[in-house]
């Protein structure tokens, strides 16, 4: 396909994305669109940060005035692009206010958990790990840890596990929500990186995850993650996204994902609620069977309690990151708080406030917690409607207002 048969906005809007990885690649999630596109740009010389601001303030003023593109079409595009402005401007030496950055990246504005909501949670978990052992006199932080010292997945099973989760959950997600024939994952376990799963889409409908394995993996854990990563998750969206948008609609804005874009919200977002469209609202029950044809357990009331207790902490991540960027916290006293709130030790602790620290990532942990309320609230129980989600461009503000 030559340039000139794609809508010029929609071709600078991805040069735009692909300027921009070349002053951070981080910023270049996936992409597998033109080669020719992408062999222009890296040919040329790195464009100043400022004279990437000014380019994408022209494509949103450009998308304002769309008339041929589709106004659902273009007001996806000019979402996105006001991300990408908001990421030329802090490349630039901008400063930006963290709450702003966050709403202008990924189209929420984020609200603060307080220690009181995160306490109750506690105390609700305490209640329910009471049970009848040996460990129900012992402080909950003891009690949490040798549940989740039960629940290690041994490294020399951990390939195993994947790949039979991987190959339940993909005839599932094919059942429910089709793949092309001819999709495929490969998995593959790393260390030193300040996340527990990456995917990146590779387009032809094939994805690389990588699964972190600097700490323990858990088996109350480990069908989640799957499902995220893969399927019905970010695997499955790309692969739907690519069909029907991509190679049916020529829609070659999708053919690249960029960090600091309202986009990942949603992304993550459904991906966080996959398991759940996929098996029903209590997902461990449905996947404990998956788990122990796999060769693993799971202590199924307490990690059904440790469900709920997590949920309290999706938001809590976000209030981490608050003290950290908006109120200027030493990373130790945010540290020692991860490890109050969240009952963990001070390596897991320290594993994710890096992840809050990272440059890239210090506003992206709003999409998981946000994302996940967006998408539960537009799918509402009904599986058709997260089909949508994986098939068609919203943009936040629409999905609350499909809510």
């Amino acid at each position: 396909m030559s340039d000139s048969d794609i809508d010029s906005p929609v071709r600078r809007y991805v040069e735009l994305g692909l300027r921009l990885g070349r002053h951070n690649p981080d910023i270049v999630d996936s992409y597998y669109g033109p080669k020719q596109w992408r062999d222009r740009i890296d040919a040329e010389p790195v464009r100043p940060a400022e004279e990437l601001r000014d380019a994408a303030g022209e494509l949103i003023a450009e998308f304002d005035a769309d008339t041929h593109l589709g106004s659902a079409r273009a007001r996806w595009l000019r979402s996105q692009t006001v991300g990408l402005h908001t990421v030329a401007r802090h490349l630039a030496g901008e400063r930006i206010g963290y709450l702003d950055e966050v709403e202008l990246c990924y189209g929420v504005r984020p609200e603060r958990i307080t220690t009181d909501e995160v306490m109750a949670a506690q105390h609700a978990l305490d209640r329910a790990l009471k049970g009848a052992s040996d460990e129900a006199s012992a402080p909950l932080s003891q009690r949490l840890a040798a549940m989740r010292e039960r629940h290690v997945i041994p490294v020399d099973k951990l390939r195993g596990v994947i790949d039979n989760l991987a190959q339940e959950l993909r005839a599932r997600t094919r059942a429910a929500f089709g793949l092309p024939d001819e999709e495929g994952v490969s998995f593959d376990l790393v260390s030193d990186k300040p996340w527990s799963g990456f995917n990146v889409y590779q387009g032809g409908f094939h994805s690389l995850v990588t699964i972190n394995t600097d700490l323990p993996v858990l088996s109350t854990s480990i069908a989640h993650l799957i499902a995220h990563e893969a399927y019905p998750g970010h695997h499955t969206e790309g692969c739907r996204k690519e069909l029907g948008l991509v190679r049916e609609r020529g829609q070659l804005e999708q053919s690249i994902a960029l960090i600091g874009t309202p986009s990942c919200l949603l992304a993550e977002g459904l991906a966080d609620l996959g398991l759940e469209a996929l098996v029903g609202p209590d997902t461990h029950a449905a996947t404990e069977p998956m788990l122990r044809d796999a060769g693993v357990h799971i202590e199924l009331e307490s990690v059904q309690a440790l469900s709920v207790f997590s949920e309290t902490l999706a938001r809590a991540r976000g209030t981490l990151a608050l003290m950290l960027h908006a109120d200027a916290a030493p990373v130790d006293d945010v540290v020692r708080t991860a490890q109050q709130w969240f009952v963990i030790d001070e390596a897991r602790a320290t594993q994710m406030v890096r992840f809050l620290t990272d440059p890239t990532w210090r506003a992206y942990v709003f999409c998981y917690a946000e994302g996940h309320r967006l998408c539960r609230a537009f799918m509402a129980g009904d599986p058709r409607r997260f089909a949508r989600l994986l098939d068609e461009q919203f943009t936040p503000q629409e999905l609350a207002a499909a809510a």
